[in-house]
């Protein structure tokens, strides 16, 4: 009895991870696109995203779609840090359509829901959820797009909870972005996303 319930546990602990892909190697940018001409680059294990001479905004996109899931990932803000994560998006050159989840400097609603091109910001975290970031260090950040809801934690922080019905009938890959204006760096790791898609 005790060898046949060890044996599910393995089969449905195994089932569990398998939902689970990380999506940055470590190694190089295999299964990304890069958009634009900023800076996108594998170093000592992280990936990195810094201003290039052009200082416009940049992307980069996984090159499979993405629709219900669970996002998880780290980074690390240096000089600006003016970032984010992009869901259910596309990119034409470097303008893109879609939803950012915002990661930027203090005071500048990380966590936030910004509609580039579109109805600008959606949603905005209570501005005493901004402790939770970490400006210069490692940050936790956790997205979850399930259907027409998004929410987004920082650090364990919940920041906001949206349902929108636009998002919902999105379609598209999951992106991060550098923004324009030159002087930013922010680096990655730890990029995972659990498939909720049955």
């Amino acid at each position: 009895m005790k060898n046949i319930l060890s044996a599910i546990i393995i089969l449905l602990s195994l089932g569990v991870s398998a939902q689970k892909k990380t999506l940055f190697n470590g190694e190089n940018l295999e299964g990304w696109t890069i958009y634009g001409t900023e800076k996108w680059y594998v170093e000592d294990g992280l990936l990195i995203c810094e201003s290039g001479p052009d200082k416009g905004y940049g992307y980069l996109g996984t090159t499979d779609n993405y629709k219900n899931y669970v996002l998880e990932l780290e980074f690390k803000q240096e000089a600006d840090g003016n970032s984010g994560v992009f869901i259910r998006s596309t990119v034409d050159g470097t303008t893109v359509s879609g939803w950012q989840v915002e990661i930027a400097p203090p005071g500048k609603h990380t966590g936030g829901v910004y509609e580039s091109y579109g109805r600008n910001w959606l949603i905005k975290p209570d501005p005493k959820k901004d402790i939770a970031l970490k400006m210069g260090e490692w940050n936790k950040m956790k997205i979850r797009v399930d259907g027409d809801a998004l929410t987004s934690w920082v650090n364990g922080t919940k920041m906001i909870t949206l349902n929108d019905k636009i998002i919902g009938a999105g379609e598209g890959a999951v992106l991060l972005q550098i923004h324009d204006g030159g002087g930013i760096k922010v680096k990655w790791r730890n990029i995972t996303l659990k498939n909720l898609d049955k």
